[in-house]
């Protein structure tokens, strides 16, 4: 593994820098594009904090309703600024073809819902009541419910065969996926239609450095904050989905497995049939009390630590 000293890493030239930051606060909804973001232990601050669930409390996510894709979400510009604290008039807003403007106050509900389950965690969740539970049911066309993350009596462990000591509330996995722009770059080249990030919803885009060299990174620097890589991040079926349409086809994951599968990355580790596009992070700072945590548009990111190659990177 190659090493970087961090304080010469200060004084050196960037290896990319951030372009984009996404916040995705309603779990396979739409994302919203922010200028910054608050970290906080679970990730940046409102990112998957908000659940569609069926009757039985299960998850819906654009795996099974595809629909899903076409939700907008919108929060208060106001909500990305370091230590904002909703009123009793700050809403999340949410609109979809067809449907009217649904208003979830951000204050929290009182209403608990018990057996929530997403993978496999299952708790308690606050419940955002019966017009909410309506505008899904009538968009999906099934009975649904919309709930929020319980931080007060929830926690939801990250694998600790991964990264001991984090959390997340409803991300798949990890409290962070970091991207950049060379990589989808570079896929495109192959494809006879090119795909838009939003295939692969990011939380962090970056631009400035080789296509896939962020599957090498495993300790990066962004502004004074320390992030680890932790896990290349393997695809489902969600980047066939066209997000503006909800419709899904067989790209990019079949050209994916052809040149980004664990076959052709990893052709000596136990193959598992994946495909892997960007990569998954924690952020040591983000478990630690203080002020002015804010990750920006635009910071420079230092590589600190990185493997030689893919099949050296843990997925």
């Amino acid at each position: 593994m190659e090493k970087t000293d961090a304080s010469s890493a200060a004084a050196a030239v960037a290896d990319a820098k951030i372009s984009s930051i996404f916040i995705y606060p309603v779990k396979s909804c739409r994302g919203i594009s922010v200028p910054h973001a608050p970290l906080t232990p679970t990730g940046f601050r409102w990112d998957r904090q908000w659940l569609v669930v069926n009757q039985r409390g299960r998850a819906y996510t654009q795996r099974v309703e595809p629909k899903l894709a076409l939700v907008e979400v919108n929060l208060p510009a106001e909500a990305f600024s370091e230590g904002w604290e909703p009123t009793k008039t700050s809403y999340l807003e949410i609109k979809a073809p067809g449907m009217d403007l649904l208003k979830i106050s951000l204050c929290k509900p009182p209403k608990v819902s018990d057996g929530v389950s997403v993978w496999e965690w299952s708790g308690s969740a606050l419940d955002e009541g019966d017009e909410a539970s309506k505008w899904f049911t009538n968009y999906l066309g099934k009975p649904s419910r919309m709930v929020r993350f319980n931080a007060a009596s929830e926690t939801r462990p990250v694998d600790p065969v991964y990264a001991q000591g984090y959390s997340i509330m409803f991300s798949d996995m990890f409290p962070f996926m970091l991207a950049s722009q060379g990589s989808l770059d570079e896929l495109n080249k192959l494809l006879k239609e090119p795909v838009p990030m939003n295939r692969f919803r990011p939380n962090i885009l970056v631009v400035g450095c080789e296509p896939f060299s962020e599957d090498l990174w495993t300790e990066i620097k962004i502004s004074q904050f320390s992030f680890q890589g932790v896990r290349l991040c393997s695809r489902c079926k969600v980047p066939t989905i066209n997000q503006e349409t909800a419709i899904a086809g067989p790209e990019p994951n079949e050209t994916l497995l052809k040149y980004r599968s664990d076959k052709v990355l990893r052709p000596d580790k136990k193959q598992q049939g994946k495909i892997y596009f960007g990569q998954n992070m924690v952020c040591k700072e983000s478990l630690t009390e203080g002020k002015a945590k804010l990750v920006k548009v635009g910071d420079p990111i230092f590589v600190l630590q990185k493997v030689s190659t893919a099949a050296e990177a843990v997925a």
